[in-house]
């Protein structure tokens, strides 16, 4: 037998909520949907069993023999459910123990530093250990339950669940623009002052895409910094062109600190934003528990918001 999909759940609700008040109009009230469309789901659910299930008047609705023995079943099988999500939300909020986290410095502090709070809210017998570094740490030799890494991965030893893409985009502060001007295609990028990072593989070439060509613009620049904050103080204070992922300057763009330029140009192959575990056969609760709260947290992705 094949899996109950989303549609044959729906059907399912509607046929109790049938059982349960009487009419379609009464059943529509009570999940919160058209009465025409509480007819719909019975009929499509009679058309894949093969049994009436309604009898049908202008007036009221009546519940074959059928109906009524599958909707006690369907009745049953739905208190089960509840009665399987009440007991793992009381597992977990008896979950205990420590659980150990890697987080990128400084998108860790802008973004889920202050999320963490309410994660221990849920959670409240957890001990949370948390190391902030942009430094790569190696997760099964550390003891890491699990660990946020921006970009491209290349560790195979590890369990990964992607939460969302990592756009790098390029901003400028609206003083610089006053000043230099405002590129408008990427070559343009040639005669502006573009703050490095030379912690990147491509450094010093910025290869941009529009999504239907590439362009490789090999830059120049007076500053030269591996550090995040560095690399947005000096954007803030107009020394250049900052090329960054979209979680580092959204806020200044937002707050109008930074203006967003080339908007239609992205830097090219960015990767993603992902949760890593360790590729063990069996994984905690806790490390469970964790990725599914922050996944969670990225759809959206928190600066998106």
């Amino acid at each position: 037998m094949t899996p109950i999909d989303g549609q044959q759940f729906d059907e399912l609700a509607a046929l109790i909520a049938v059982a349960a008040n009487g009419s379609f109009v009464a059943a529509g009230k009570c999940l919160g949907r058209h009465s025409t469309i509480i007819s719909k789901r019975i009929a499509s659910l009679e058309q894949r069993l093969g049994v009436r299930l309604v009898e049908r008047t202008t007036r009221q609705v009546q519940l074959t023999d059928a109906a009524k023995l599958l909707a006690e079943k369907y009745r049953v099988a739905t208190d089960l459910i509840v009665e399987a999500q009440e007991e793992v939300v009381k597992e977990a909020a008896e979950l205990s123990g420590r659980i150990k986290l890697a987080f990128p410095a400084t998108m860790g502090r802008l973004w889920l530093a202050q999320q963490i709070p309410s994660f221990m809210a849920m959670y409240p017998k957890l001990e949370v250990d948390i190391n902030y570094s942009d430094n790569y740490v190696d997760l099964i030799e550390g003891g890491f339950d699990a660990a946020i890494r921006i970009g491209h991965l290349s560790d195979s030893r590890l369990l990964a669940r992607k939460l969302t893409r990592h756009k790098r985009i390029l901003a400028a502060s609206p003083s610089y623009l006053k000043q230099f001007g405002q590129p408008l295609t990427p070559s343009d990028l040639l005669a502006h002052n573009c703050i490095g990072n030379p912690s990147l593989h491509s450094y010093p070439i910025w290869r941009l895409s529009d999504g239907n060509k590439t362009e490789a613009i090999r830059t120049n620049g007076t500053l030269l910094t591996n550090d995040s904050i560095a690399m947005l103080e000096a954007a803030r204070a107009g020394v250049g062109i900052l090329g960054a992922g979209e979680w580092l300057v959204a806020q200044d763009i937002e707050q109008g600190k930074l203006f967003r330029i080339l908007p239609e140009w992205t830097f090219d192959g960015d990767g993603g934003i992902y949760l890593v575990r360790p590729s063990r056969h069996y994984v905690s609760a806790r490390a469970e528990v964790f990725a599914n709260w922050i996944s969670s947290l990225f759809q959206p992705s928190p600066w998106s918001n």
